[in-house]
């Protein structure tokens, strides 16, 4: 591969600008072409305001922008193409339409010419199959915005030639990218690994566990994510985020671990779409989210009387510990006595399973989650079987929320929000690593920058929570729901036997 120096753009909308603003500030020479003349001339325009934006804060200097806007060069024909090293496609999502033009490029660059693809979720084997030389054609999947996203996938498609890969994943790191390489598979890494916050989060709210900000709240301050599901999809827009989820759906054949939600749907063909539209699963004043008002806690009873079970050993640990800070009267008995709270602390199990199982009396029980720990301030999770009664929901809901701990109660659900949210996320990620689409290295960086996942990716979160116990998440998750989708990963499973990192490769090289 000889160096890639001069770069071909082909669309300019949101993508394309910022790949062209990237790969500009990295001093290369950049082409700009759209059928639309008026979208190149302004994208141009939009550059020259970004970068004097820059210089104003200090971060350019005004010799800087004058080089990387020279670097710029607007053309008006796909034919101004003739002398790139790289053409990178941004236009529609369309299969026909990207076949098409890669297959006008052919006849316009050299044999040397790198043809690559920006797309999200269209096979790269198929875009390369127009091509007469589909060994130079690879995914180039950069995300939006461009400049700030600092991740790229380079796919490669069943027929790229690998040396192709390798100089896209140096010019990635030329323009200040960090790159990652894939197999070409459905969603390739970050929006194949992404099915699980989505979906999961959509299925709960489904199943009427909880209301979309309560389920955002948990995962942000319990689970630690920066965005819940709900505002996610809101930020992304439906149009573009429903489609994915359909998508890759499909192109892996109904796995139910990908189903999809008619929450969406409904959204969807009912325009509303989040942010771009005013209202999603939030509404919009001034582009500011509104919440509904929340209630305050009742009072905490000072005669309260509490018995935590003791079948599930690190939950009734955990509990126990903060029941101590809490000064509160806990019966340690075989039995809970007949005027005491009953907390349960299940992993992956609802209510109705553990009290049915231990034969305890389900008006007066509810479940607490302590699988992320349950440290003053933090998010605390109480969860109430349709049994339970209102005085003892309160009663639970005013305890954990003494010490000024916010505290969410959801209606009964086989692992809670966070618990089963994250196995979904880790199961996910450990299965794309099962299937060789990347490595677990990969995985994680891919997934930590181009979603922002905490605890440095999916499956470095899967080590921190304890695999072991996301395994017996999932597989209580299965037996209570009946439902496909929470299988536990081969991977997952094996580590797990094996007492093996979910973040290293075999020792073999193979999976």
């Amino acid at each position: 591969m000889k160096d890639i120096k001069t770069i071909g753009i082909v669309g300019a909308g949101a993508m394309g600008k910022g790949i062209v603003q990237i790969a500009a500030q990295a001093g290369l020479t950049v082409k700009l072409f759209d059928v639309s003349s008026q979208a190149v001339e302004a994208a141009c325009t939009s550059l020259q305001q970004t970068w004097d934006k820059l210089s104003a804060k200090g971060k350019f200097t005004p010799e800087q922008v004058k080089a990387a806007m020279a670097n710029v060069v607007a053309c008006d024909s796909l034919e101004a193409m003739a002398d790139a090293d790289l053409v990178v496609e941004a236009i529609v999502e369309r299969l026909d339409v990207k076949k098409d033009l890669f297959k006008q490029l052919e006849g316009i660059v050299s044999a040397q010419c790198v043809l690559a693809s920006n797309t999200s979720s269209l096979p790269i084997t198929a875009i390369a199959s127009a091509c007469e030389h589909p060994e130079r054609v690879v995914g180039y999947h950069f995300f939006n915005p461009v400049p700030l996203m600092k991740v790229v996938e380079v796919i490669d498609g069943l027929r790229s030639d690998p040396a192709v890969g390798d100089a896209l994943m140096e010019l990635a790191r030329k323009m200040g990218h960090t790159p990652v390489r894939a197999k070409d598979m459905p969603g390739f890494i970050v929006n194949h690994a992404g099915r699980g916050l989505n979906i999961e989060g959509l299925r709960a709210a489904q199943e009427g566990v909880a209301q979309f900000d309560q389920i955002d709240a948990i995962m942000r301050e319990q689970a630690g994510f920066r965005m819940g599901p709900f505002e996610l999809m809101d930020l992304t827009g439906l149009d573009v985020s429903h489609p994915v989820m359909e998508s890759i759906y499909q192109q892996f054949y109904d796995e139910p671990r990908f189903r999809p939600s008619p929450i969406t749907a409904v959204r969807l063909a009912g325009g509303m779409l989040g942010r771009k539209t005013g209202a999603g699963f939030y509404r919009y004043e001034d582009g500011q989210k509104q919440l509904p008002e929340s209630s305050a806690p009742a009072s905490l009873s000072q005669d309260l009387k509490v018995w935590v079970a003791p079948y599930h050993s690190v939950g009734h640990k955990r509990a126990l510990s903060l029941l101590k800070t809490l000064n509160v009267s806990v019966v340690s008995s075989d039995k809970p006595p007949a005027d005491a709270l009953i907390v349960v602390t299940p992993y992956g199990e609802d209510v109705a399973s553990v009290v049915s199982e231990y034969q305890l009396d389900a008006e007066r029980a509810v479940a607490l989650d302590t699988f992320f720990g349950l440290e003053q301030g933090k998010r605390r999770v109480v969860m109430c079987s349709a049994a339970t009664l209102p005085q003892w929901r309160d009663a639970a809901a005013a305890l954990f929320a003494s010490d000024d701990s916010p505290v969410t109660v959801i209606n009964d659900s086989a692992g809670f929000i966070g618990q089963r949210v994250v196995a979904t996320i880790v199961n996910v990620a450990s299965d794309i690593a099962q299937q060789t689409i990347a490595s677990p290295k990969d995985i994680d960086l891919a997934v930590s920058l181009g979603l922002g996942y905490p605890k440095g990716g999916p499956l470095s979160m899967g080590d921190s929570l304890g695999a072991a116990h996301i395994v017996e998440i999932l597989r209580n998750m299965q037996r209570v729901t009946g439902d496909m989708r929470y299988r536990s990963s081969l991977w997952l499973q094996r580590r797990v036997q094996l007492g093996m990192s979910l973040t290293v490769e075999a020792k073999t090289g193979t999976v």
